[in-house]
């Protein structure tokens, strides 16, 4: 029995498979099926292009079917167009048909713009229409008589579609009304004030209208809670009184050097007034033994100079001996 001819319809049959898969993939027939059935117009040349143009046709095609089923007038080159430039065609038709439910003012150019500037566009949409509340962290403020207050803040806002491309965020809320708050509380004679009237707070920092260049309208700032914190008034005026001791301590010690060194000069210049005072000792007995040579001083002269020195002496060590017996009585008295 010859196979040739059953083997060539097998594989002309299993070519026109590979064949017409290929020719499926590339050209998606389901795909325009169901856009037809679905009510939007789009050709098979188109889905085609989209291919070469290196486009998921599904990402764009279903996207808008959905805008076609919600009533919204959009074409394909637009949905295209935006995923070309790196947007999320999905993300935008649902925020455009989550505006149009809420009867917000949304068009399609505004809504490709916020998606990319980076922004959820979709998220966008929903914080407009249901408030989001912004919890701020523990904000630390000094009120006038030192007391820290802590203080904690709630921030209800809404989105503003008209100032969500350029707009500050979250962040930017959140440090004007930490501003806000310290500004408040410093601006407080006492922390008793801020603790009574806590709501002093939420007027004040509302008033300064902080939703200004944001992408947020600020609809509430309430104060959710007070504590109390560090006397740092107190807690300064120790640190400045330990400064100011240090401070003179260092120069105490100062003094202190000053005084030891001049000490040690004058004990030095005692010295050399003594070796001076040696010196000039030294030379009495040449005197002397010079005076008897040339007959100006006799031998009782020297006797009596003798005399002079003993007697000098020994009343010296009479009055050194006088005082040492009154400096042992005194001692005897205080001991007893």
């Amino acid at each position: 029995m010859d196979l040739a001819p059953l083997i060539s319809i097998v594989v002309i049959f299993v070519l026109i498979i590979f064949l017409l898969s290929m020719f499926l993939s590339f050209v998606p027939i389901g795909l325009w099926i169901t856009a037809l059935f679905s009510g939007v117009k789009v050709s098979i040349m188109t889905l085609v292009g989209m291919r070469f143009r290196r486009v998921q046709p599904i990402k764009i095609v279903n996207p808008m079917i959905k805008a076609t089923k919600a009533g919204l007038n959009l074409s394909i080159d637009k949905l295209e167009a935006h995923y070309l430039a790196g947007g999320d065609v999905n993300s935008v038709v649902n925020a455009l048909i989550a505006a149009q439910r809420a009867n917000i003012n949304l068009e399609f150019e505004q809504a490709a713009a916020i998606d990319l500037a980076g922004r959820d566009v979709l998220e966008a949409v929903q914080v407009s229409v249901n408030p989001k509340v912004i919890e701020t962290p523990i904000i630390s403020a000094v009120a006038k008589d030192g007391i820290e207050v802590k203080v904690k803040a709630r921030v209800t806002v809404r989105a503003n579609i008209e100032r969500l491309v350029g707009g500050a965020g979250e962040e930017t809320i959140i440090a004007r009304v930490g501003e806000g708050v310290v500004t408040t509380v410093g601006s407080s004679t006492t922390h008793k004030e801020v603790l009574e009237n806590p709501d002093k707070i939420s007027k004040t920092v509302l008033d300064k209208g902080l939703d200004s260049g944001t992408a947020f309208e600020i609809l509430s700032i309430d104060i959710a809670d007070v504590d109390i914190g560090r006397n740092i008034g107190a807690q300064l005026q120790t640190d400045q009184a330990e400064a100011d001791k240090k401070i003179a301590q260092a120069k105490a010690e100062e003094r202190r050097a000053m005084a030891i060194a001049q000490e040690q000069e004058m004990k030095a210049t005692v010295v050399q007034m003594q070796a001076k005072l040696v010196e000039s000792e030294s030379e009495v007995p040449l005197a002397i033994a010079e005076a008897f040579k040339n007959g100006k001083l006799g031998i009782m002269d020297y006797y009596n100079m003798k005399n002079i020195m003993a007697d000098t002496q020994m009343r010296e060590s009479i009055a050194n001996s006088e005082e040492r017996d009154q400096e042992h009585a005194e001692s005897d008295k205080h001991k007893k």
